[in-house]
């Protein structure tokens, strides 16, 4: 595991499952957030983060978290592991819920605790019908990587787990 794709509904808890990954192996992490978001919420072009994520993704050992999909299989042809946190719609809700008003280490802003994000908030309530069959479908043409699924917070909590023992040995 040195070339890693963290990926999962917004509020499934990528970047903080990336960032103990990151404390356990070592492995660089670059959220995607911060590749594509400058601090006053305007983006660079799509040919920039492809730029960049093909820069990073030239390295020996990388850990990238974020979805992007325009960008997915991109990342997916580069890596020897993907992560897919592929939790209900309720938890990734909740997950989004909780952050607002907070800072968020992957962001380059806080998010609005008073303003929802209705864009973000549809993007959860509907990304079991739009955006995961693509990563499923993604994962099943990159087979042949080292896939790890997880269903609920606490096999990704045993996960990392596992590799913090073993990384003590």
């Amino acid at each position: 595991m040195d070339k890693v794709i963290v990926i999962g509904c917004p509020g499934s808890g990528k970047s903080v499952f990336s960032r103990e990954l990151h404390a356990i192996t070592g492995l660089p992490l670059y959220p995607l957030d911060l590749l594509y978001w400058r601090p006053d919420r305007t983006t660079v072009t799509r040919e920039q983060l492809i730029e960049r994520i093909k820069t990073i993704a030239a390295g020996e050992k990388w850990i990238f978290d974020g979805n992007y999909s325009s960008t997915m299989e991109l990342r997916m042809s580069y890596c020897d592991t993907v992560i897919f946190l592929d939790y209900p719609t309720e938890v990734c809700y909740e997950g989004i819920m909780k952050r607002r008003g907070t800072s968020h280490p992957d962001l380059p802003w806080t998010e609005p605790a008073g303003e929802p994000d209705k864009e973000l908030e549809e993007t959860v309530l509907n990304y079991n019908a739009v955006s995961r069959p693509v990563v499923l479908e993604l994962i099943e043409k990159y087979s042949d990587r080292e896939i790890h699924i997880f269903e609920d917070r606490s096999e990704a909590a045993a996960f990392l787990e596992r590799l913090r023992r073993k990384a003590k040995l």
